[in-house]
């Protein structure tokens, strides 16, 4: 599976050298050249780690990263310039994992890089220890492995119900079918599998009669959960 790297920064040379390293290691690149940018691609495509510079223009980096805190646990390197130990300790505080001085070996960047998605996405640190997940009038209890809506508990099926969590976890975050899959069903995405769309109808109609009031189809790119 190819992860996807957003690299936040304006300095465009800095950009370029970090997505010839990153694209040779086998990672797919994004790139925003400002603050709001980054945040707008942050919402709209399937991310999974941002690099983000501090002194950006529009919005800085701490700002996108507090933004990006109120939704995603991704992985998060700072990026930057300023190497104080306060401005560190902020990023760290507002939730980023990593921290890197400019300025700095790529081949460092990128070993950090596959150090943090190893951590994140193979020894399980994206789930989030909570015991309660609440959307809409959903309320999935962790402990129990049971989902409530308005106090009444649905009943689902181990594969719906992991489904439902990865949702719940992340409102309003696009999955694609092989992250679905993969993450489910714990087996390598086949394209041709339909066990995705079967699943999702599933799972929606024992939700609501208009089941895409909660799951919502995105073209293209995958589903995601409605956050209101």
């Amino acid at each position: 599976m190819a992860y996807t790297i957003l690299i936040a920064d304006d300095e465009a040379e800095i950009r370029e050298l970090l997505r010839l390293y990153l694209e040779k290691d086998g990672y797919q690149v994004l790139e925003a050249a400002d603050g709001r940018s980054a945040l707008t691609l942050l919402e709209k495509r399937q991310i999974d780690m941002a690099l983000l510079d501090i002194m950006m223009p529009e919005v800085d980096g701490y700002h996108v990263l507090k933004k990006l805190r109120e939704y995603s646990n991704m992985p998060v390197m700072i990026l930057s310039a300023k190497n104080q130990d306060a401005d560190k300790i902020l990023g760290l505080d507002l939730g980023a994992d990593d921290y890197l001085a400019k300025p700095f070996n790529p081949m460092e960047a990128v070993a950090r890089i596959n150090s943090n998605i190893r951590r994140f996405y193979s020894l399980g640190a994206q789930s989030r220890k909570v015991k309660q997940l609440e959307v809409k009038d959903l309320r999935l209890d962790t402990e129990e492995c049971v989902v409530y809506q308005n106090g009444h508990p649905i009943d689902l099926t181990s594969v719906e119900y992991k489904m439902l969590r990865m949702f719940m976890e992340y409102p309003g975050k696009v999955f694609t079918k092989q992250q679905l899959y993969e993450n489910v069903w714990g087996e390598e995405y086949a394209i041709a599998d339909n066990n995705i769309m079967v699943s999702i109808s599933r799972l929606r109609a024992k939700l609501s009669e208009d089941g895409g009031a909660y799951i919502r189809t995105i073209r293209g790119l995958g589903y995601r959960m409605e956050k209101e």
